[in-house]
């Protein structure tokens, strides 16, 4: 029975207009099936946060067809956040008690600043609310940075409290801010003694003693030093107070140009090169002082290539690379395939999900950045050559391939501590403008420009593919991007170290002031339970072997060999050989020359990486060595825990990665009691039962987007998108076409 989805969009005859009309509203219905209460829901207020308005009798729908069905509550407005009261236990969207809760934001709460747009409906047509309205909606959809869709009925809530809740929710979530009325500073003055967890130790590269420590880590202490010429702030406000740069290079060439055209130091390779980045010059049209600053980055790169300094190349993101409108415009599309307001609209998108998907070109930037941050690892592990990035501020493109280039070629950045103190040193000490970028005042739109989470992003590619070379995992990476909206941490809402410094009070000349102290995002405590944040640590993660030093010479001898790759013409791997000769026929009929093409596009590499990047790949992996992402078409994918956990439809109950993770969690327990009992029988002591520190022991109960859905309610729709079962035919003429897909494979 095909139901209302039966009747298809693509030809044939009208279906009959139904004859019956019903005058009962369908949120009506269900009011009589319970009457209209609302048990008393405790609003949990953090320091400093004050109530603004609230509404009493908001229905709260679920994400399920056009049922509309839900629970009655409360919605109210602070100064931190939106928030639903409703009775938890009679909750239809809540399918059991989560294990995984966030202690400052709960299930119904949305931070102000995660808040992306306001619908209204009238008359059931969906608009855009902003400004003073005239007219208040009857129903209220909120959209979320991180793609929740909240559905709200304002039908038996008093005309005041509506027009009160409406307006406070436009004007709070879109209404230019001033920085310091952020609650990040309400919350500071209210919590006094912030003590960082002990457990934490993450490098936050605010001291010329974290410099040092990073230098001697990398070998790189001996061609570059620290300096303090920053100190205060005194040369540049968009620099660090402290950085690293070429030990020849004057303090005075850093005054010169206000920081500008100065090489600054990124990391060192194991075998004496180097990552770079500058900031350009200013644009000059007098031609006396254009020459000036000729004849300077004429002495600077004299400077950074004599010995003992390798050859440079130089990349010019603002020119040869992507654009902040182009990674702007990619993601606005992309969003949108998953802020789905009901299940039907779900299934109507399901037939032309991969054309706007492909049409969205997110993947491809993602494909485009990955590739970019090969060819820069094959000019420092193969070429041996420095590597210059040379962007207008040095910023936004020059912190993503930094990071992603360290994240490829060093183990420790993919280590939790690691990955936090690279964020610490590239992004937040890079002078990544996350104030603007993420537009936390509202003052321009076209400053959003989501550049962290393409990181982000692209690291989840690196996860999916080497899960073991990770110690975090992806609801890590997840729960990270969904920290970018919580004001209570300083760590991503400034746009530089000068700027925060200034706004804590730190460069006060008040010795009676004493500067706010902030919460960092690294201390996960704050947020998520000891058993919650086992989740953010992988399991399968083996950390790099301690070898004594009987081990090392030889061990040290292996471990360049497999990072140093010879230049020299190898063989595909048998897997790349069987994709392309045997599959290239099927893939264009039945894909088309459109997907195939983006299947193939990793064959526009550079000569040398595309020798570089099949070399790598014909060898087996090291997970404490180099690594490098497949890039074809097929293996760049949708990063599905942070897109689609808000949309039943897409979960797979007791599927996905999630269960494969438990049965590996479970025969790693079963191992670890085998070896328990070994050496328990040889001391003959009594064996310990161990139990694996997780949360997936009932993974076949568990949803494949777990831990953000637990046990949601699944649509009842088939698997085909039944809006294109008309234009698809019957069953028989669906069978003859598998039969002939069979057939086109056999070829």
């Amino acid at each position: 029975m095909l139901g209302k989805g039966g009747v298809g969009s693509g030809g044939g005859t009208k279906a009959p207009k139904p004859s019956f009309v019903s005058y009962v509203r369908p949120e009506e219905i269900h009011t009589n099936e319970k009457e209209v209460t609302e048990k008393e829901v405790t609003l949990h207020l953090l320091p400093g946060e004050q109530l603004l308005c609230e509404a009493s009798t908001v229905l709260k729908y679920v994400q399920e067809d056009s049922c509309q069905r839900g629970v009655y509550g409360r919605l109210v407005c602070t100064d931190f956040k939106i928030s639903f009261l409703g009775d938890e236990d009679s909750a239809l969207d809540n399918g059991g008690e989560t294990q995984f809760k966030n202690k400052i934001i709960g299930v119904n709460d949305v931070p102000l600043h995660c808040v992306d747009q306001i619908y209204g409906v009238f008359d059931e047509k969906k608009k855009p609310l902003s400004g003073q309205l005239k007219k208040y909606p009857e129903k209220l959809v909120i959209h979320c940075k991180d793609l929740r869709v909240l559905h709200f009925c304002l039908r038996y809530t008093k005309e005041e409290e509506v027009k009160r809740i409406v307006s406070g929710i436009i004007h709070h979530t879109q209404s230019t801010k001033l920085l310091k009325r952020l609650f990040l500073f309400s919350y500071a003055a209210a919590v006094h003694d912030t003590a960082a967890d002990p457990r934490n130790c993450t490098v936050m590269f605010d001291t010329p003693k974290d410099w040092c420590w990073e230098l001697e880590r990398t070998k790189g202490s001996v061609k570059y030093k620290t300096v303090s010429v920053n100190e205060g702030y005194r040369v540049c406000d968009r620099l660090p107070a402290y950085f690293v740069v070429p030990t020849p290079l004057p303090e005075d060439d850093v005054k010169r140009f206000q920081g500008h055209g100065i090489p600054i130091w990124c990391w060192s390779c194991h075998n004496g090169s180097a990552l770079l980045k500058m900031s350009a010059l200013p644009k000059e049209q007098d031609d006396g002082a254009l020459q000036i600053q000729k004849n300077f980055l004429h002495g600077i790169y004299k400077t950074i290539q004599r010995p003992p300094y390798e050859m440079v190349k130089t990349e010019d993101l603002s020119s040869n690379f992507l654009s902040l409108q182009e990674i702007q415009s990619a993601y606005c599309k992309f969003k949108q395939l998953f802020l789905i307001d009901n299940s039907s609209e779900f299934w109507d998108t399901d037939i032309k999900w991969f054309s706007l998907l492909e049409s969205s070109s997110w993947l491809d930037i993602i494909r485009r950045c990955l590739k970019k941050a090969i060819e820069i690892t094959e000019c420092l592990e193969a070429q041996n050559m420095n590597v210059l990035l040379l962007e207008e501020n040095a910023s936004d493109l020059c912190c993503l391939l930094s990071s992603l280039v360290q994240v490829m070629m060093d183990a420790h950045c993919r280590t939790r501590t690691g990955f936090q103190s690279l964020i610490q040193k590239e992004w937040i000490m890079g002078g990544h403008s996350f104030l603007d970028r993420c537009n936390h005042l509202h003052q321009s739109d076209k400053e959003e420009v989501p550049v962290f989470l393409l990181f982000l992003d692209c690291v989840w590619q690196l996860v999916q593919q080497y899960p073991p070379a990770f110690e975090f995992t992806e609801t890590y990476l997840t729960v990270l991007s969904d920290s970018l909206y919580i004001p209570i941490f300083s760590t991503f809402f400034f746009n530089s170290p000068h700027q925060k410094d200034t706004n804590m009070g730190r460069e006060s000349l008040d010795a009676q002031s004493k500067p706010l102290t902030l919460l960092t995002v690294w201390d996960w405590s704050v947020q998520f339970e000891p058993k919650a944040q086992t989740l953010l640590r992988n399991p399968l993660y083996v950390e790099k072997p301690k070898l004594d030093k009987g081990q090392r010479k030889g061990s040290r001898f292996k471990h360049q060999r497999q990072l140093s790759l010879p230049l020299t013409q190898s063989k595909s791997s048998p897997k790349r050989g069987f994709f392309r000769e045997e599959t290239d026929h099927l893939i264009k009929n039945l894909l088309g020359k459109r997907i195939s093409k983006l299947i193939n596009s990793s064959d526009d590499l550079q000569d040398n990486s595309r020798e570089f990047y099949d070399n790598w790949h014909s060898k087996p992996t090291d997970y404490h060595g180099l690594l490098l992402p497949h890039i074809e078409g097929p293996e760049i994918k949708v990063w599905a825990q942070r897109y689609l956990r808000w949309i039943p439809e897409a979960q797979i109950l007791g599927g996905g990665r999630v269960a494969t993770m438990g049965k590996l969690l479970e025969m790693m327990e079963e191992v670890q009691s085998l070896q328990e009992r070994i050496e328990a029988r040889h001391h003959r002591q009594e064996p310990v039962h161990a139990q694996a520190p997780s949360l997936l022991r009932n993974s076949a109960r568990l949803s494949s987007l777990f831990p953000f859905a637990l046990l949601q309610r699944h649509s009842a729709k088939p698997v085909l998108p039944t809006s294109g079962w008309k234009a698809l035919g019957g069953e028989d003429d669906l069978a003859k076409r598998e039969d002939e897909f069979v057939d086109l494979g056999d070829v």
